[in-house]
């Protein structure tokens, strides 16, 4: 076992760096770069039932050290991820992949969970509770410590592979959502999605994006979310995969002192499309920097 391994509900990773979902795609496309299969895994795009064109354009706006995004779950559907994008992931990568899904309800979230796990090259599931409950009146999932839950037991009931929940931080107590999915029986939890922000025009004095609002990614939030982490990573006995404004190997050594096992990396993709292959290449610098010999000797180092 290496220095950068890591060990994430039984499945062995070579380092702990994991582009995030939706800054990713499903993989092939950063594949004509550089060798995917340097990363320890990737989200792939959120994946719902059916296709989803998303919601309507602009859908992106800059920010001081973020970005805003709406995108709204733009995906061709489970049928077609299985069908087209898996056999050309295959192609280039030799790992286990983490399959992100999303839902709009629970019979849907249980679909294309169950049609996922059939798939050898999924390793994990992360279970997107950000998306709005249809049949509870549009509110997120994720919101609601009961809703949390409800959807996490009836995916882990549905699947046989490990179960990891994406919790939401615009809620007002993150720990109680944690709890209540470690008990509804999740493998892991990663935290966090993104914030909600907002910009708006001068010239049209409307907002940038179609939507309105979006979700807010970035360096910007990477506080809030190392703060999210280190609460919840002490509130709850499974792990803890860190994401939010991370880009730098100094961030992962920081997601991981406060508790975090992975580390995902998101809109540093989209900046850098080699953001993640440098972080790998950077981490052992650091921690030698640090007096760091192992990963695993620092995961919750911060008390």
């Amino acid at each position: 076992m290496g220095r950068l391994n890591v060990n994430l509900c039984g499945i062995e990773l070579d380092n702990p760096v994991i582009p995030a979902s939706g800054t990713f795609g499903y993989g092939y496309e950063y594949a004509e770069l550089y060798d995917i299969n340097v990363l320890g895994t990737f989200s792939f795009k959120g994946t719902t039932k059916e296709p989803r064109f998303g919601n309507p354009t602009p859908r992106i706006a800059e920010c001081y050290s973020g970005m805003i995004n709406a995108v709204g779950l733009q995906n061709p559907g489970v049928e077609k991820v299985i069908a087209e994008e898996l056999p050309k992931l295959k192609e280039c990568f030799n790992k286990k992949v983490m399959a992100n899904v999303g839902g709009f309800s629970v019979d849907e979230y249980v679909y294309t969970a169950k049609k996922l796990d059939e798939q050898e090259q999924v390793g994990w599931f992360e279970v997107n509770i950000s998306c709005p409950n249809v049949h509870g009146g549009g509110i997120a999932f994720g919101t609601c410590p009961d809703n949390a839950a409800l959807i996490t037991k009836a995916v882990k009931e549905a699947v046989k592979k490990p179960v990891i929940v994406k919790l939401s931080p615009n809620v007002t107590d993150i720990v109680a959502i944690a709890k209540a999915v470690e008990e509804a029986g999740a493998d892991a939890v990663s935290l966090i999605n993104t914030m909600l922000g907002m910009r708006i025009d001068l010239r049209t004095k409307k907002p940038v994006i179609a939507n309105k609002m979006g979700g807010f990614s970035g360096p910007a939030i990477f506080p809030v979310a190392l703060r999210m982490v280190y609460q919840v990573s002490n509130a709850v006995s499974i792990p803890v995969i860190g994401m939010g404004g991370v880009s730098t190997a100094e961030d992962v050594i920081e997601m991981m002192l406060a508790g975090a096992t992975a580390v995902q990396v998101g809109a540093a993709n989209l900046i850098d499309p080699y953001a993640c292959k440098e972080i790998i290449e950077k981490l052992p610098q650091v921690m030698d920097k640090y007096n760091i010999n192992n990963l695993n000797e620092i995961i919750g180092g911060v008390k």
